[in-house]
């Protein structure tokens, strides 16, 4: 039988554990399958009780009420959250505890109250929501089935970025109910920004010193890793993989007012896996026009040398390769006006609503220009956030590509006072030569995934560059022969100049895998039209596509596009459900619980 097609009445496992497996399988290469296949052959001779337990429920290994066990969950939305989780879990094996490493999206609410020891790793996403594997656990702790925590100890650490207004407001969150529960902090709270690192490491070795006191070492420690989520390949966004650029593209027209590219890359003999539905995280380097214009505006010299963390290289290698320069964040907007001096600029900085406008509006050489100061070549590398990786949904299934993934690039451009900035990992693809190579590893998304039943239709809406996982949603779902029924909506502005990947969608309409597609090019006529009022438009049919069991899945825009597509689904199950708006929102709740209503959104 295959693996694809086992399932949980064919087999002695539940249907979580066969959903674990598939994704596990799928991550692996063949190496790595042989290697498991070995070990849980040997662990069946010496028996289960003697192996390391991985993929087994939290209950299967030391009780999480045990004192014996520490418990570790994590809620990520791109992945930091998890690798800092999966750290601290290999640092108190080492020490020989007990560890329970699993998921907020797998942890069952009921053992809470069994817990006795507890350390949270969060994030936060979009205007301070929970990220989608801590949506459950966060509702549950809000809500009055909470029970009392008085025999628990906790920490959280929370990620987040201080551009936003709600900066690790989940976390926060996690903390508050924690404490009105009744529960202990064995560490305060940390609140870690973009540059999370030196935080990170300084909470892990402060929860495992609180911890001495409260859990028994043992030399037979157990690690039981309730989600395949923890289980990483050999590259990551800390050992990224050396990959080839093939292609850079553009796919739209000459007279477009934007430029996205399809970028295609070499994945070689890495045995990189990735599903559909994942991310491709790309380190780059800034541009050295950017670079040679702060120097100069700064009159800095470039040979000057600095020292970042424990390396000493020259100021321009630092401004290149591992400096941020072209987002802002709210701390930079602070200390230069310090330096700088300048009324304006203090005023902005006192002003959180202004500052936040400011960050998103302007990037580092717009605020040095604007707003001169002197300083040393130390004093502005401090300053700077270091460089952190851009995710990108991934546009290809490897059943269809092999060892290449394809991405969907739009080049951030945007002109200010006569001088044309442009996006730092956008430029770097836009302006890739072939040939040349790239960092990149893969962030999986377990919370954008097509259905497990290849016969359940799906609704793919992806305005723009929004459209990308659905063209590897496509490729994976032709490849398998699957027979269930698709139906995107596609926005962009015009027609002729933004209709990405338009031959090939023709292709899928004509095969008959691809049963419907609705457009809506926003200025093609006098009054704009966008993807929610064709989804409105269409409402009657959508409807009875969700009461069918369709998935519904969303891609793109999170700022404004993903909101409206929501209101008008909820305008959608209001009338053609005959449900008040109240009954709709959980409607959407229940699809979305059920993993029926999926979104990526940025």
């Amino acid at each position: 039988m295959l693996l694809k097609e086992l399932s949980s009445l064919a087999s002695p496992l539940s249907a979580g554990q066969v959903d674990k497996l598939k994704q596990l399988t799928a991550e692996l290469s063949a190496v790595q399958l042989a290697w498991v296949s070995g070990y849980l052959a040997a662990a069946s001779e010496q028996g289960v009780a003697g192996a390391p337990q991985v993929g087994g429920s939290s209950e299967a290994s030391s009780q999480p009420g045990s004192e014996q066990t520490i418990s570790i969950l994590y809620g990520s939305q791109t992945g930091n959250g998890r690798g800092i989780a999966s750290e601290l879990a290999e640092k108190a094996q080492a020490q020989g505890y007990a560890v329970n490493l699993v998921s907020m999206g797998e942890y069952k609410t009921r053992q809470l109250k069994q817990e006795s020891l507890l350390l949270l790793v969060v994030s936060t996403h979009g205007e301070g929501e929970a990220p989608d594997d801590a949506i459950e656990l966060h509702k549950f702790l809000s809500s009055k089935r909470a029970p009392k925590l008085d025999n628990l100890n906790y920490s959280v650490l929370a990620l987040g970025d201080s551009s936003y207004e709600f900066f690790c407001q989940t976390g926060k969150d996690f903390e508050s109910r924690l404490n009105a529960l009744g529960a202990t902090a064995i560490a305060p709270l940390v609140e870690c920004d973009v540059d999370y690192e030196e935080q990170s490491l300084q909470w892990q070795a402060d929860v495992l010193e609180a911890v001495k006191p409260l859990v028994q070492s043992s030399s037979a420690s157990v690690v039981s890793i309730a989600s395949t989520q923890a289980v990483t390949s050999s590259f990551s966004k800390q050992k990224p993989y050396t990959a080839e650029l093939l292609v850079s593209q553009k796919l739209t027209g000459r007279d477009s007012d934007r430029d996205i590219r399809h970028v295609e890359i070499e994945l070689g003999e890495s045995g990189i896996q990735y599903q559909a539905g994942d991310a491709l995280g790309v380190w780059f380097t800034n541009s050295q026009a950017l670079v040679t214009e702060l120097l100069e505006t700064l009159a800095l010299n470039g040979d000057a040398q600095v020292t970042i963390g424990k390396e000493t290289l020259t100021l321009r290698d630092a401004l290149t390769n591992n400096k941020e320069l072209t987002q802002l964040y709210p701390g930079l907007v602070t200390g230069w006006a310090e330096l700088s001096k300048s009324g304006e600029l203090q005023a902005i900085s006192a002003d959180k609503a202004l500052t936040r406008e400011y960050v998103n509006n302007n990037q580092v050489a717009d605020l040095v220009r604007r707003y001169p100061a002197s300083v040393t070549a130390e004093q502005f590398v401090g300053l700077l956030r270091s460089i952190t990786p851009r995710l990108y949904s991934i546009a290809s299934s490897q059943a269809e590509v092999e060892s290449e993934v394809h991405l969907t690039v739009a080049l951030v451009e945007d002109e200010r006072d006569g001088v044309t900035r442009f996006g730092g990992a956008s430029q770097f693809l836009a302006s890739a030569e072939e040939g040349q190579e790239v960092q990149v590893y893969v962030e999986p998304n377990h919370h954008f995934r097509l259905p497990e039943n290849p016969d359940t239709s799906v609704i793919m809406v992806g305005p723009g560059t929004g459209v990308a996982p659905f063209r590897a949603f496509m490729q994976e779902r032709a490849a398998q022969g699957v027979e269930g029924k698709t139906w995107l909506f596609f926005g962009n502005p015009h027609f002729e100049q933004d209709f990405l990947y338009q031959t090939e969608w023709q292709q899928y309409l004509q095969s008959g895998e691809l049963s419907r597609i609705d457009l809506a090019f926003s200025r093609d006529q006098q009054h704009k039209i966008y993807v929610q009022h064709k989804i409105v438009e269409q409402g009657e049919a959508l409807w009875q596509w969700l009461e069918s069991g369709a998935h519904f899945y969303l891609c793109g825009d999170a700022e404004r596009m993903a909101k409206d597509v929501h209101q008008a689904l909820l305008d959608v199950v209001v009338k053609y459900g005959n449900k008040t708006e109240q009954q709709a929102a959980e409607y959407l709740e229940e699809l979305r619980a059920a993993k029926r209503y999926q979104k990526d959104v940025y």
